[in-house]
């Protein structure tokens, strides 16, 4: 086995991990071959997936630095004589939710840029600077350049909730990124890399000549670890880990290709040898969690959400769809493709424990407003399991939904009382990251939730008591036989009928048979 190397947490710079005998994961075949196949690309990817590092290895390929390429699979196969000179841009520096930031951020980066390549300044605007840049820096080098831009939707993004800043970010960037298209000539290559997928009519209009390189199967894996990056890579970090747990809670983002584990979470994990929520705790976007609330979005439906292309491959801020915001902030990833008729559907789903345990944490958190309560809760929730203690965990539901402030029932016109209460009830033994299924399929229907537990099945049916008889959530489980479908586990299995009043806000009915 080879000895243990350092880990690159953090660092973004190719040099210094090359040079510094740390693990790297060698995606410089995946550069090759893009830079072979065409010249002006674009690719989404959840933040720290490891875009910024990726645009780093271009920019020491392009500049021609062999010495770092050594044993990788570019070395053989570029040619080291030739030296291009590298525009690179980075929003990833402030933040944009204020008027004139993004001004003021290009104007320092192109003033850098200057100063690096001898370029005196001509123009005031942004456009005219970056333009001459292009055009000087070619006469200089008697070379075409290549221009990088990091998180390209970042002063876009920043300001979301301030919608004219947000606004004038959009068409400000849109003129800026059509210096790309219109200097094309003394351009050998770019690349734009960012969290969201704008439209074309909202941001690439100037720029429609971009290779959207997201749902590539050919570069699904431009970022992220693959399973044998782990198993061979990082093998001397794996001595004293469950290899199928790191599987479980890391794993499963997919874009149309083999599927990758997060590098911050896998990086994270063999320095403190420890499963925690590393990536999903860095900060999941105030924006998202909001729009999930405000849309009621029902979280029993997250696992299983139905989407197009289209969909998928968009996002303008005057028509969010909910399932582009969750696919590309990460939550949610492809677990299905169908082409049908020549339109490609896609089921998503959560990729991995990790994310559905700390979303559905954090939409109970969004909830309740106040986490001491939470945490207790869950702890409290998971001994009541162990023990099979149905009083209690009646007596424990119903404290929480009494917990739900009022005025969030009053700011919120509820349009489906059973997905909502269903769906609480769901996010509290998902944040636990227990093995729950959701819309179960049996012979004779659908059950609502199965829970399997402690070498134990549990079977829930969630009936409004305004809408059905008393007593019906029980009845139909027996009615519809629920339970055939796992005696074969030769497991005891504990049916549950949960019955809800819109009127009370809480549970009416918990029946165990």
């Amino acid at each position: 086995m080879n000895p243990r190397k350092k880990l690159p947490i953090g660092i973004q710079t190719f040099r210094e991990i090359r040079e510094d005998n740390h693990y790297y994961v060698d995606k410089t075949q995946l550069a090759l071959d893009l830079v072979n196949g065409g010249k002006h690309y674009f690719l989404s990817r959840p933040r720290r997936f490891g875009k910024s590092l990726f645009l780093d290895t271009l920019k020491e390929l392009f500049e021609g630095n062999e010495s770092l390429f050594q044993g990788l699979a570019a070395h053989a196969q570029w040619d080291w004589s030739v030296q291009y000179p590298v525009i690179r841009f980075s929003f990833g520096r402030k933040n944009y939710a204020s008027t004139n930031a993004l001004q003021q951020s290009l104007h320092q980066q192109l003033t850098s840029l200057e100063d690096t390549f001898s370029v005196k300044q001509q123009f005031d605007d942004v456009g005219s600077r970056f333009a001459d840049l292009i055009e000087k820096v070619k006469a200089k080098t008697k070379q075409s350049v290549v221009i990088l831009i990091d998180e390209y939707d970042k002063p876009i993004l920043d300001a979301l909730t301030k919608p004219e800043v947000a606004r004038d970010n959009r068409d400000f960037l849109r003129g800026f990124y059509g210096t790309i298209k219109d200097y094309d000539a003394h351009i050998k290559f770019s690349f734009l890399t960012g969290v969201s997928k704008f439209s074309k009519v909202s941001l690439f209009s100037g720029l429609n000549n971009l290779n959207d390189i997201t749902l590539d199967e050919r570069y699904a894996t431009l970022c992220g670890y693959t399973d044998n990056d782990v198993d061979t890579v990082f093998a001397a970090e794996l001595f004293d880990l469950d290899r199928e747990a790191i599987r479980e809670w890391y794993n499963g983002y997919n874009w149309l290709g083999d599927g990758v584990y997060n590098p911050f979470d896998v990086l994270q994990l063999f320095d403190k040898r420890d499963f925690r929520a590393y990536w999903f705790e860095t900060g999941t976007p105030t924006f998202l969690i909001e729009q999930l609330m405000q849309r009621q979005v029902v979280s029993l439906k997250l696992d299983s959400l139905i989407s197009s292309s289209s969909m998928l491959s968009s996002f303008d801020m005057d028509n969010m769809t909910i399932e582009a915001l969750l696919f590309q902030a990460g939550s949610l990833t492809i677990k299905k493709s169908e082409n049908l008729g020549g339109i490609y559907f896609y089921t998503l789903g959560y990729p991995n424990r990790e994310v559905q345990q700390s979303l559905n944490k954090t939409l109970l958190s969004a909830l309740v407003k106040d986490q001491s309560s939470q945490v207790t809760q869950l702890a409290q929730l998971y001994r009541l399991l162990l023990a099979n203690d149905f009083d209690g965990l009646k007596t424990l539901f119903h404290a929480f939904f009494a917990s739900i402030p009022y005025a969030w029932y009053t700011n919120n016109d509820i349009q489906n009382f059973e997905g909502y209460y269903a769906s609480v009830f769901y996010s509290y033994f998902a944040s636990l990251g227990l093995d729950v299924t959701v819309e179960d399929m049996t012979n004779l229907g659908r059950i609502d939730m199965t829970l399997q537990f402690n070498q134990q099945v549990y079977i829930f049916e969630f009936k409004v008591v305004e809408l059905v008889p008393e007593g019906n959530a029980l009845q139909q489980i027996k009615d519809k036989a629920y339970a055939d479908k796992y005696r074969s586990l030769n497991q005891p299995i504990h049916l549950i009928g949960v019955e809800f009043s819109k009127d009370t806000r809480n549970i009416e009915g918990f029946e165990v048979a």
